[in-house]
């Protein structure tokens, strides 16, 4: 019987009660995983991640994602190694690039993601297994002799997730990664985000279930749907200006057609955002009351996903969002998984 893995991702602008809230939640609904994002100038996903350990049992918790440019891979490892310990074996790792606009902030520059992204997984896994980098090749420069992890080896060293979104990462992500958390803005960008990762694991000889490749997409749930429809719409107008041309196209639209709406957030007009958002302009997520949502997401687990990950608008009320999709959305996917699988 196949089981269909799913997740919650969650924003690190969120306050430490609510999420350890959402964690139990989570556990509580029958999620495998809870992420929380590490983004610059708001709270640390380490420590976060570190205080839900003790409020959960069997959940896996992950921070996604890191970046090695404002995080060196030395201490990526170190706080890798310190949270399995912690959560004694429910940890997850995320590395990825990071957002360039973020990084910009701290004065950091972006430079070469692809190869930095590849230097670091390369050699936090290293450090992990109890290995050198410097014994590698492939690991970059400036490793000596003296740098590996001074700790007991872990039995069962943390998987590392790659937060790719581009066609080179996807790839790398298929070749190297234990899992991989590429964001399908819209959900149909699914199936080149598929294609993409398969030529990875192909190009590395590995098999696709060597692989959790998780299926991101952003909701927006509650019982009253027009409410679900305008947090998200919130979250679209901020963001839909810079989103992938060839992805928004999957659904009919551009990122020129987020302008208006953008402009009236910006002004905090809220009811004009919400009217220049269109019902195609929502497509590019998931919103709606528990029907709706079940149905969008069940296309994508009929399109061979067998994680699917909700991220983050959620719901008015974020708990009762986890709660909800935990209850009324997940059984109804995990029912489909497993239908198809026997089919």
């Amino acid at each position: 019987m196949t089981h269909l893995r799913a997740s919650i991702r969650l924003n690190n602008d969120v306050d430490a009660r609510t999420y350890a809230e959402l964690t139990e939640a989570a556990e509580d609904a029958g999620f495998d995983q809870v992420w929380v994002s590490h983004d610059l100038t708001l709270r640390a996903a380490p420590v976060m991640v570190a205080a839900a350990a003790h409020r959960t049992r069997r959940l896996h918790l992950g921070v996604g994602i890191m970046n090695p440019y404002s995080v060196h891979p030395s201490e990526l490892a170190m706080l890798a190694a310190t949270l399995q310990e912690v959560t004694h074996g429910r940890f997850l790792m995320g590395l990825g690039a990071g957002a360039e606009r973020f990084l910009s902030w701290a004065g950091l520059r972006r430079d070469e993601p692809l190869a930095r992204t590849a230097e670091a997984v390369r050699a936090v896994r290293i450090l992990l297994a109890g290995g050198r980098p410097v014994d590698v090749g492939g690991t970059g420069a400036g490793w000596t002799a003296e740098a590996r992890l001074r700790i007991d080896p872990l039995p069962d060293p943390p998987p590392l997730y790659l937060g790719v979104m581009g066609p080179r990462m996807l790839r790398l992500a298929g070749a190297e990664g234990d899992g991989a958390l590429p964001l399908l803005l819209p959900p149909e960008h699914w199936g080149t985000v598929r294609r993409e990762v398969a030529a990875g694991l192909a190009a590395a000889g590995r098999a696709p279930e060597d692989l959790d490749l998780a299926a991101c997409v952003w909701v927006a749930v509650d019982d009253d749907p027009d409410r679900a429809r305008r947090l998200l719409a919130a979250k679209l107008a901020y963001y839909g200006p810079s989103l992938a041309p060839s992805a928004l196209a999957l659904v009919g639209v551009a990122p020129e057609d987020f302008r208006p709406a953008a402009a009236a957030l910006a002004a905090g007009d809220e009811e004009a955002m919400v009217a220049r958002v269109s019902a195609d302009m929502l497509r590019v997520g998931i919103a709606g009351g528990a029907d709706e949502v079940t149905a969008r997401a069940a296309e994508l687990v009929d399109a061979g996903a067998r994680h699917v990950s909700f991220g983050p608008p959620l719901g008015p009320d974020p708990v009762a969002a986890v709660t909800l999709l935990g209850r009324r959305v997940l059984p109804a996917l995990r029912a489909r998984a497993a239908a198809g699988a026997g089919a």
